[in-house]
């Protein structure tokens, strides 16, 4: 079969490996039909994220099961399914609390496709197959009537998204949302406004200063404003930061208000000096860390199954599967490809 590696940062090639075969009778082997780069890949791509390669690329997909082991019974062949990236076994300790991508059952941070912080034995997505290791607990059914390629990024990105703005919203209901937006994790930070839209806010406020992930917002039914990271636009009871450095998380935190939740989607490559005593006195909870995304798929799937949220939208680039290099190498924010 052909997969693509990433061999160096601007530097891409499709091989011919051995096809995986199914090794557990809880295994399934799936086709990938539609892929999205996550936002870290473009980073990577330009050299700009410690990862240099090789390694096998791609670990955001809408796949078609085409072989499962005989103790699979949630999905069979011909399904399309959402692949997460992280592996989970869905019955050590971790996972029965929601902790996927925490799973005891392999090493720590196991994924497909980001080569030696996820481990190279798991493949990447942008191949002719994948294995997934445990089938029933990881993959997730595609509704009816929803199209693979815009809920390509379901596997990571968007339900990363979903834990920044889907449990406040549940625990305060219409609450307002300030997203501070940037390069760090554009389409995350796209993903959560239209899902904080989708979910009933009152108000969602995205701040950013690119034309570009502005428009975006817009269509997603936010009120866009355009500015530096770090401008004051009030203070809200749900924050998301996802610009990335020092000084848009500060300035989410701040904004956070009493009572309020802030949450960091970027990557930090540094530490970060936070207001700790102004945080104690607001009561501001604030999150940083990999999601755990397996849990919350099927919820983010429900959403644009209704009609509610369309993450088509922030999709930037959508090219044919043989033109996927060429497409990547131009780092666009957000790149699905189709079989």
């Amino acid at each position: 079969m052909k997969r693509l590696m990433l061999t160096g940062p601007g530097a891409m090639r499709w091989e011919d490996h051995p096809e995986p075969v199914l090794s557990g009778p809880d295994q399934a082997l799936v086709r990938p039909v539609a892929l999205a780069t996550c936002d870290i890949d473009p980073a990577v791509l330009r050299g700009a994220f410690p990862l240099p390669g090789p390694y096998p690329f791609g670990h955001e997909g809408v796949a078609e099961v085409v072989e499962v082991g005989p103790e699979v019974r949630d999905v069979a062949v011909g399904d399309l399914v959402v692949v997460p990236f992280q592996i989970s076994c869905g019955a050590c300790r971790a996972c029965a609390r929601g902790r996927t991508g925490n799973c005891t059952s392999h090493p720590r941070l196991s994924s497909f496709g980001l080569g030696p912080m996820g481990g190279l034995d798991w493949g990447g997505l942008w191949a002719d197959l994948a294995l997934v290791p445990h089938a029933d607990a990881m993959l997730v059914l595609l509704p009816s009537g929803v199209d693979p390629a815009a809920v390509a990024s379901a596997s990571d990105n968007i339900p990363d998204a979903y834990r920044s703005v889907g449990p406040q919203l549940a625990a305060d209901p219409a609450a307002e949302v300030l997203v501070i937006g940037g390069p760090a994790a554009p389409s995350i930070g796209l993903y959560a406004a239209g899902l904080a839209v989708a979910l009933g806010s009152a108000r969602v406020v995205y701040l950013d200063d690119s034309d570009q992930r502005l428009e975006i917002a817009k269509s997603l039914g936010a009120e866009a404003i355009e500015g530096p990271r770090d401008a004051r636009v009030g203070r809200f009871p749900i924050v998301v930061e996802a610009a990335g450095g020092a000084k848009a998380l500060r300035a989410a935190i701040d904004a956070a208000a009493y009572d309020g939740w802030c949450t960091s989607v970027s990557v930090q490559s540094q530490d970060v000096a936070l207001p700790i005593l102004d945080m104690y006195t607001r009561c501001c909870t604030f999150h940083t860390g990999r999601a755990h995304v397996r849990p919350v798929i099927p919820e983010v799937l429900d959403l644009v199954a209704a009609g509610r949220f369309d993450p088509s939208l922030v999709t930037t680039v959508t090219a044919a599967w043989d033109e996927a290099v060429d497409a990547l190498l131009e780092t666009p924010m957000k790149l699905v490809a189709v079989r």
